[in-house]
């Protein structure tokens, strides 16, 4: 069991981890999605939506520990925080697409949800507003 671990290694020191991280951060924010391994992904989503989280709260100084271009700063506080302004979490979508030829690595996209040509659209039924009784 995976009692009082508080994140994945990935076979990496803590500073090589948070330089990777960051990196996967600024490349998400540039390209709006990455393909990845699973465990990087899955932790790439965990450090994605602090940094839009930060962003829509105009933390400008976290945002820039979060992610090192400046293009890609103000790109994220100001036109991917907007995008978000009304939702709660969950920004990003995990999508298994299968292994990878050479190391059988089991591979995943990692796309912003809502974003223009997103692989798996939202549905229409959970865009429009519900119904008050």
């Amino acid at each position: 069991m995976r009692h009082q671990i508080a994140f994945r290694r990935l076979s990496r020191d803590p500073k090589h981890l948070k330089s990777l991280l960051r990196n996967l951060v600024g490349e998400l924010v540039d390209h709006e999605f990455i393909r990845t391994t699973v465990p990087r992904a899955k932790e790439l989503k965990r450090a994605a939506d602090k940094a839009i989280t930060c962003a829509k709260k105009g933390q400008t100084s976290r945002v820039q520990q979060l992610v090192y271009e400046q293009r890609l700063q103000h790109k994220l506080l100001y036109d991917i925080a907007p995008r978000y302004a009304e939702r709660e979490g969950g920004y990003t979508r995990v999508l298994k697409v299968g292994p990878r030829q050479g190391d059988m690595a089991e591979m995943a996209i990692i796309e912003l949800v809502g974003r223009p040509g997103e692989i798996r659209p939202v549905p229409l039924h959970k865009l429009s507003p519900k119904k008050q009784e």
